[in-house]
């Protein structure tokens, strides 16, 4: 039990009880739960120290500890998670967006540039929305773009609907309730999405981090992990602007397939994007002329 009297002596307690229990980040984390705790800043550890913990503060760390401990991720116990410089609420049908997703945003940004500008009123689809990350980053760049955030859940559209009022995109940002294009109409220049892509045999020996914790069904998309890229390579087409850009995020291992459901719908493929590790994490696809709808 934490006996702390003091911020630095509960960080220190928190920090010691989670790398005794061979929490890879214990310091990190340690760090992010007795913030959260306690409504204290990084700064405050180190200028204020001697701060005293209230014995609510006390009881409630023992309680995220445990939590971390048993497996929970940290921002899952605090309730949010910075993304591209946004701060994002989550919430139960709600991925926690992860850093290799920025690749994503950074290679569209690269495309706007490159096809007209960040000035120009981008319309932007992202399927899958979730917490309503890649669109709400590409909307902070964008002044004059307009997202539209499609998800299959009504707790993750309004958790992204919360996420773009909080963050001051609300005014840019719709929602809407539909099974990947069943309920979207019109054109767009980039269809963006970090669709599932997990085998279902790969399930069962993801970490529990992800496997307690992140929703099923927007990770695991059937016996190949494919069944999302072949009705987006279907049906992108008919939703896309001419000359309109599809970027997806996939697994390090699906470059070479994910290319060639693409392809085969006439597309172009443009761009490959790398993640942190330098695994293939991102493919850009271009569209020159418009499909007309059947």
């Amino acid at each position: 039990m934490a006996d702390a009297q003091t911020l630095g002596a509960l960080l220190a307690w928190a920090r010691e009880r989670l790398a005794k229990a061979g929490i890879c980040e214990a310091a990190l984390d340690a760090r992010l739960l007795v913030e959260h705790v306690t409504q204290t800043t990084r700064l405050d550890a180190v200028s204020r120290p001697e701060r005293p913990i209230t014995d609510a503060e006390r009881a409630l760390a023992e309680q995220v500890v445990e939590q971390r401990i048993a497996g929970k991720p940290v921002h899952r116990i605090i309730g949010h998670r910075e993304f591209y410089g946004l701060n994002l609420k989550l919430s139960r049908e709600t991925l926690e967006p992860r850093p290799d997703t920025e690749t994503l945003v950074d290679l569209v940004l690269e495309e706007a540039r490159r096809l007209g500008g960040e000035d120009r009123p981008w319309r932007i689809l992202d399927l899958g929305t979730g917490t309503g990350a890649i669109a709400l980053a590409l909307l902070s760049v964008l002044p004059a773009a307009h997202a539209v955030g499609a998800d299959i859940s009504a707790d993750a559209l309004a958790t992204a609907r919360a996420n773009a009022d909080m963050n001051g995109y609300g005014a840019r940002f719709e929602t809407r309730l539909s099974d990947w294009f069943e309920r979207v109409d019109g054109r767009f220049d980039f269809i963006v999405s970090n669709p599932p892509y997990i085998r279902e045999d790969d399930w069962r020996d993801l970490a529990i981090e992800v496997r307690g914790h992140d929703p099923r069904r927007a990770l695991v998309a059937g016996e190949d992990g494919l069944d999302a890229y072949r009705r987006l390579a279907d049906e992108c087409a008919d939703h896309l602007a001419v000359g309109g850009t599809v970027a997806v995020e996939i697994g390090h291992d699906q470059r070479e397939i994910v290319t060639g459901l693409f392809t085969e719908q006439g597309f172009r493929f443009k761009k490959l994007g790398r993640d942190l590790a330098g695994h293939d994490r991102v493919l850009i696809f271009s569209l020159e002329t418009a499909r007309e709808r059947g």
